[in-house]
């Protein structure tokens, strides 16, 4: 692991001399490049420069300790000689983290689709909430939500709904919550006042570059319709609305939230990308399907992975067990006990097949 580390705190020093470099200014490609480069080793590079400068204090200390003192300064070395090698120990598996194969989409905005599934109106009641606790949580962690598509219900919630969260590391935080999410209450429909059990599906995707799913012009076909939802003067009256299929996959866009057809058709190729480069990874991690599952869970969208029980105020995460008695907070956005529990699991899993590797 320090040849690992030495190697990192060798190349993020190398990219500091290059970042000086009047080329490199000059050439704003590569002066971005090497910009997030060394930004995405700078934990690495100040826990490895803690923990060299730690175990340097600590040998220190332990010579001292050797030395002839008097009982106050003797006790003095032996706490420091403590603290050190309990910082020491918190470093090293710090590191280890940090030092974890990293997803290449961690840093990636995403995609988020949700759904009304199994329970109508209700279902899609609550999708419209999953959908305002998603953009709540997104507006704590500092990121930009935007509206890409939906389609409500008579009763004002959606039936479903596409938009997007644009931030650093919105994928990393986001990621684990595609799947069905299960919700236990008394419908507003319901006179008898009985609790029905409703889902919504959430599927979240990294955005992704043109360069990295290329769409041929002759591989799609490009339909145009007059919007039917919120969009001013111009609902009905325009075909500004775009419908975009990818024959080869017969994978399916739409959108007609924007103001213009061509707005409209980016948009709609966003998504669309983001579709098939989805599909594409659920099918090479299916190739391995056979290995130990995580505990997380595979994110198949037909996976129970969470149930909101409104008349206990409680949400329980079926994947790891952790049942919280918070619902209200959770519902508006208090997210981060949920999703640091998710990422802890998934970073214990890593650990553990590093140390059988």
């Amino acid at each position: 692991m320090l040849d690992r580390l030495q190697a990192v705190a060798d190349r993020y020093e190398k990219l500091s001399e290059l970042l000086c470099d009047p080329d490199i200014a000059s050439d704003p490609k590569r002066l971005r490049d090497f910009s997030k480069e060394q930004s995405d080793l700078q934990p690495s590079y100040e826990a490895y420069t803690e923990y060299k400068q730690v175990l340097e204090q600590l040998d220190d200390a332990k010579v001292m300790q050797g030395e002839k003192l008097d009982d106050e300064m003797r006790e003095m070395v032996k706490m420091e000689i403590e603290e050190l090698t309990e910082r020491r120990d918190q470093l090293e598996e710090h590191i280890r983290v940090l030092m974890l194969p990293k997803d290449p989409n961690d840093d990636k905005n995403v995609i988020v689709e949700i759904r009304g599934a199994a329970g109508g109106d209700e279902a899609a009641l609550f999708a419209y909430e999953l959908y305002r606790m998603y953009s709540k949580y997104a507006d704590s962690q500092g990121w930009r939500v935007e509206l890409m598509e939906f389609r409500e219900s008579d009763l004002g919630g959606f039936k479903e709904v596409i938009f997007m969260v644009a931030g650093k590391g919105a994928y990393s935080k986001l990621k684990f919550e595609s799947g069905a999410h299960r919700v236990q209450r008394i419908p507003v429909t319901e006179s008898g006042g009985r609790i029905h059990t409703s889902t919504s599906t959430v599927a979240v995707m990294p955005e992704v570059e043109e360069v990295e799913v290329e769409i041929l012009d002759k591989d799609i076909r490009i339909d145009t319709f007059c919007s039917s939802g919120a969009g001013g003067q111009s609902v009905n009256t325009t075909k500004s609305a775009v419908r975009v299929l990818h024959v080869p996959t017969g994978i399916m866009a739409t959108c007609q939230d924007g103001k213009s057809q061509n707005e409209n058709k980016a948009k709609a190729l966003q998504v669309l990308r983001a579709r098939i480069y989805d599909i594409r990874r659920q099918e090479e991690e299916a190739k391995y399907a056979g290995e130990r599952k995580s505990k997380v869970g595979t994110g198949d969208r037909s996976e129970r992975i969470r149930t909101y029980n409104f008349p206990q105020s409680r949400v329980t995460d079926h994947r790891i067990g952790l049942t919280l008695h918070k619902l209200d907070s959770v519902m508006n956005g208090d997210l981060d006990e949920v999703i640091n529990a998710l990422t802890l699991t998934a970073q214990t899993e890593l650990l553990e097949k590093e140390n059988l590797a």
